[in-house]
């Protein structure tokens, strides 16, 4: 029995297990062979004929209402028309060395091989009761230029119309390449271990706690963690960096990276429907059917703009020869010249492949964007609200400064900081541990450790009290300490003693205080950071950023109120950028949820309308010039089209202009719109930290 492969994707939202039990019901179908997913895209192999696409619409609606079922486009599609055009030009050069009747049969065939597809495409429309497309207007201004023996310039206008279709066809490909490119982060294969051998399998049969093994070369078949061996790895399709990361044992990898050096031995920790990659593809995918206002509007627009102007093109051929002005034919050639310039192609096509192309740029640069809503939003920011730790800062700690106290040396203030500490591995531990150049635990030292809850470590060593941790551990063991001090303090008290405090710093990441002057030259009027740290902390950060704002001490619930008190209060939109599992509440709230998506919480992730992959604030000020610069082209396209197309209707109202001229007023403003449009593609965002 013969086998034929067949290739669906998804329109509509449904989670990882939806799609599934989705997929699952697909492979029970009869005549099915196989099934496959990789995102929103499945494959099919089928003994022939396989089944219909209705069948497999009928099961998906059944098992999830909300999800569509759609044929992937295919290329021969793109070579049958450029047969029909050659056929087309050969009649028609064919035509001019035939005299009549001939001539005019040479001039019909060359018309029916160019013009059937529209044509049989508006027939089509009719009978579902869409009266007024742009396919529709070039066949009644065709055939009717045929009627009045236009025949020459009927076939010019389909044979450039149908040009401009190819074109703009091979435009929405190209601006989808970038987008289309994140299915190859979908790895072929996975080396399983089992049994102690490697075994070859899909990607889709591996497990949580599967052990597997990642040869240099090779994409990560899902997000896994390092158990043995240490490489550089490639994270440019996700995070958009060009610089190979080193990656050793505890490390994560993500779906997607490339391995680049050494073999890698890892266990998985999410199987590949909830891997990094899946949900790259998802939102990407998601991103598609969201419609920016803009791209609404334009909708809207063209759905009461083209009967309105078939009904001025009716009374234009009609109503001047009805009262005595002119002949039936010479204002029947006006009221079609007046249809084909009327067609909304230039608006309906070249505003929504804005908003993609700025789409498929921002994710080239491994910024994420849920929709053109979401982009267009971007380009009105007003107010952007900051949280801390992992989103300013790197949440890795430095020591800021030593400060001893009553006759302590520096030198001995850290060694006693560094005894207390050496069991710990908390991240102002591990700094302190670093800067004493020791490496806990001590086990060469008798130290006794206690640690006491939400105050800090009291140690023992060779019979001597050692106190480390907070103000709360000195006033609970009544030692005097200095108060007054700016940002995280690590007190330390020997023997009853108080010998100094340590100063902990938590790292601003790089640039980040020119990404917030970036931001304000691009017009960003208010900052504001809320965070859970302590006030001092909180204060030291927004001081050296400039920030306008911040607020201390919160919790998830305080975060929100604090939001809701901004949005009131912002002229523009308000977005939040977060990345822990606490900030998903205050993602969903802002006008725009920004996630940093390398190292960010699912919850955070998930719950996003924006993902910065790189983790980096500067990767905002590139995503709000994408968005701008994408705004800017629409709104171009909108003047444009619609300039040159109420000129030319106004000329063609009155006779002065042709056929000729429609063509141009339709299909060269067009192909000028969209290639406006695909000018975002080659943008390139200014300013020195944006791809840090």
């Amino acid at each position: 029995m013969a086998h034929k492969e067949l290739v669906y994707s998804f329109h509509g939202h449904a989670c990882p297990s939806c799609q599934a039990l989705v997929i699952e019901a697909i492979g029970d179908l009869p005549r099915v062979h196989s099934v496959k997913q990789k995102g929103q895209r499945f494959t099919l192999v089928v003994e022939e004929p396989g089944p219909t696409l209705q069948e497999i619409r009928s099961v998906v609606q059944t098992i999830e209402p909300g999800l569509d079922v759609v044929e992937e486009e295919h290329h021969h599609e793109t070579k049958g028309a450029l047969w029909e055009l050659a056929v087309a030009l050969l009649l028609t050069l064919i035509a001019f060395g035939l005299r009549s009747p001939a001539r005019e049969i040479a001039f019909v065939l060359a018309y029916i091989a160019v013009g059937y597809p529209v044509v049989h495409t508006a027939l089509a429309g009719l009978c579902r009761g869409n009266l007024f497309n742009e396919n529709t207007l070039m066949s009644i201004a065709t055939i009717g230029a045929i009627f009045l023996g236009n025949h020459l310039e009927a076939i010019a206008v389909m044979f450039f119309y149908r040009i401009g279709e190819l074109l703009e066809h091979l435009a929405v490909h190209r601006s989808q390449k970038s987008i289309s490119s994140l299915l190859e982060l979908w790895p072929e294969k996975a080396n399983l271990v089992k049994n102690g051998q490697i075994q070859e399998v899909d990607p889709d049969q591996l497990q949580i706690d599967d052990v597997i093994i990642i040869k240099p070369g090779e994409k990560v078949p899902t997000d896994a963690l390092i158990l043995e061996g240490y490489s550089k790895v490639d994270t440019a399709a996700l995070t958009g960096e060009s610089m190979p990361k080193d990656m050793a044992v505890q490390d994560t990898l993500l779906s997607g990276m490339v391995n680049l050096s050494s073999v890698l031995k890892a266990k998985v920790i999410r199987p590949m429907n909830e891997s990094a990659a899946a949900k790259i593809v998802e939102l990407v995918e998601e991103a598609r059917k969201q419609k920016a206002p803009t791209e609404k509007f334009i909708t809207r627009f063209a759905r009461y703009y083209t009967p309105v102007v078939v009904a001025l093109a009716l009374a234009i051929g009609v109503v001047p020869p009805l009262v005595g002005f002119g002949e039936f034919p010479q204002w029947i050639y006006r009221s079609l010249v007046f249809l084909v310039i009327s067609c909304p192609c230039a608006l309906v096509l070249s505003i929504p492949l804005s908003f993609f192309a700025g789409i498929g740029k921002a994710a080239s640069e491994g910024v994420l964007v849920r929709g053109g809503n979401y982009l267009e939003g971007l380009s009105k920011l007003d107010t952007i609200v900051f949280d801390k730790t992992g989103t300013l800062t790197t949440g890795e700690f430095h020591l800021s400064g030593i400060h001893p106290q009553n006759d302590f040396t520096p030198e001995d203030l850290l060694r006693y900081a560094a005894y207390a500490e050496s069991f710990s591995n908390h991240p102002i531990a591990q700094s302190i541990l670093s800067a004493a150049a020791l490496e806990g635990p001590l086990l060469n030292e008798k130290i006794i450790h206690e640690e006491i809850p939400g105050m800090g470590i009291k140690a023992v060593k060779d019979g001597q009290e050692i106190l480390v941790g907070n103000e709360k551990l000195m006033d609970y063991f009544q030692v005097p300490y200095a108060t007054g001090v700016l940002g995280t303090a690590v007190h330390v008290a020997v023997g009853g003693k108080y010998a100094g405090w340590v100063g902990v710093a938590d790292t601003i990441k790089k640039n980040t205080q020119e990404a917030i002057q970036l931001l304000r030259k691009e017009g960003v009027g208010r900052m504001v950071m809320l965070t859970g740290d302590a006030s001092h902390s909180a204060q030291t950060v927004a001081t050296k950023l400039g920030l306008d704002e911040f607020h201390a001490e919160l919790l998830p619930a305080d975060k929100v109120d604090h939001l809701e008190r901004l949005l009131s209060t912002s002229n523009g939109t308000t977005a939040f950028v977060g990345d822990g599992i606490n900030d998903a509440p205050v993602l969903a709230q802002a006008d725009i949820g920004i996630a940093m998506g390398q190292v960010g919480s699912d919850a955070a992730v998930g719950t996003a309308d924006v993902v910065l992959m790189h983790d980096q604030p500067g990767q905002l000020v590139l995503a709000v010039q994408i968005a701008k610069q994408t705004k800017r082209i629409a709104q171009q396209n909108i003047a444009f089209a619609l300039g040159v197309k109420v000129l030319v209707l106004i000329l063609g109202a009155f006779g002065l202009s042709t056929l000729w001229e429609a063509i141009f007023a339709d299909v060269g403003v067009t192909l000028l719109a969209v290639l406006n449009a695909m000018r975002i593609a080659r943008f390139e965002p200014t300013g020195v930290c944006i791809r840090s």
